[in-house]
């Protein structure tokens, strides 16, 4: 700093004064075990949490709380996670992003359902408290318990990394980006509405070797892509090519539920990246997003490879973040080049992205 300040005053600045800001991050990690995860399961209400002991992070106390049966009545069929600022009327408010996983107990290699928070603010006017209330459906659990619950345990990961030199009183929103406002979609559903106003379908899509009706002023209404397709008003019968019809249908039963099936969602085979593919053809970004997240919560290293090209090709930049971490988790990367999937994922993955990965393998010394 001096020497600026001594170039500058050379220049003729007499009157001059300096200060410095900086950021620094620290990062750690606490794995949270649940003894008796059945018991849990089977004793506790809704609405009741699991705490464990606090722990230190870039000079914050933290606590990672657990509800076995979900946190409330519609997250009945779940695990709830958050972390708590234990620390917070001591510290102050705190900036900080973390990451929730459950581990694998049995290879210790491939964590699986792991969310990503981003960065966070945790303060009176946000929350002290950020995490998932459907971190995990209990069926979802219930078929790979042999990996994740071991002699009835469940462990859980949480890595923290704290954000200190950050403002956080008049310019915190700075600190919390807000992603770009998505038009809300109607939350009613348009088809019976349509039914008790006796308007009959206008429209006849012929998708997958299937014939769906359908009413053509709410494609036109939900979809920019479908109203161009449509804009010759004697358009009776529109063709949807490369598309599946079991596909066509959900993403019709969003267009007028405003709502997708979240049970197809997440338990069929590819419904969730066939889904991703459709929303952003006909630019359905809420549906789009819904996919992702749903994508996001199901990472896996069988996967990883063919989410990572999706995400890019479909422009989806939190479920790319989602996968970059997951292969940086110690162990991913060195697995995830033994797998026929990488192979692919080179061929279809943006150079960007391989460039991330090259700095992976660089600092892991593979």
């Amino acid at each position: 700093m001096s020497a600026v300040l001594s170039a500058l005053r050379s220049a003729g600045r007499r009157q001059l004064s300096a200060s410095t800001a900086g950021v620094r991050q620290a990062t750690g990690s606490h794995v949270f075990r649940i003894d008796t995860y059945a018991q849990a399961r089977r004793t506790m209400p809704k609405g009741w949490k699991m705490s464990s002991s606090t722990f230190s992070v870039g000079g914050h106390d933290w606590r990672v709380e657990c509800y076995p049966n979900g946190d409330w009545q519609e997250h009945d069929g779940s695990i709830s996670l958050y972390l708590n600022h234990a620390s917070h009327s001591k510290t102050g408010d705190a900036i900080a992003e973390f990451r929730f996983c459950i581990l694998n107990q049995v290879d210790w290699e491939e964590p699986s359902w792991t969310r990503f928070s981003g960065v966070r603010l945790f303060s009176d006017t946000t929350d002290r408290s950020w995490g998932w209330a459907d971190f995990v459906k209990h069926e979802n659990l219930e078929e790979e318990k042999d990996l994740y619950v071991k002699d009835d345990c469940l462990a859980v990961l949480c890595d923290v990394t704290v954000t200190a030199g950050m403002p956080t009183d008049d310019h915190a929103e700075a600190a919390t980006p807000k992603p770009e406002a998505v038009a809300a979609a109607p939350h009613f559903d348009l088809h019976a509405e349509l039914v008790s106003n006796n308007q009959k379908p206008d429209v006849l899509i012929e998708v997958g070797g299937e014939t769906l009706a359908v009413h053509r002023r709410v494609l036109e209404a939900r979809s920019p892509v479908f109203k161009a397709d449509l804009s010759e008003g004697a358009t009776t019968v529109l063709r949807v090519d490369d598309m599946d019809a079991d596909v066509c249908k959900a993403l019709l039963w969003f267009i007028y539920s405003g709502t997708p099936d979240m049970n197809q969602l997440e338990t069929a085979d590819t419904m969730a990246e066939r889904l991703l593919v459709a929303a952003d053809r006909y630019k359905l970004e809420e549906l789009k997003q819904i996919c992702a997240d749903a994508l996001r919560r199901r990472i896996r290293m069988s996967s990883v490879g063919t989410t990572l090209a999706l995400a890019e090709r479909h422009s989806c930049p939190e479920l790319r973040e989602a996968c970059m971490q997951y292969i940086s988790f110690p162990g991913n990367l060195k697995a995830l080049m033994a797998t026929d999937g990488f192979e692919q994922m080179k061929t279809d993955c943006s150079s960007a992205l391989l460039e991330l990965v090259l700095k992976q393998m660089v600092r892991l010394e593979l």
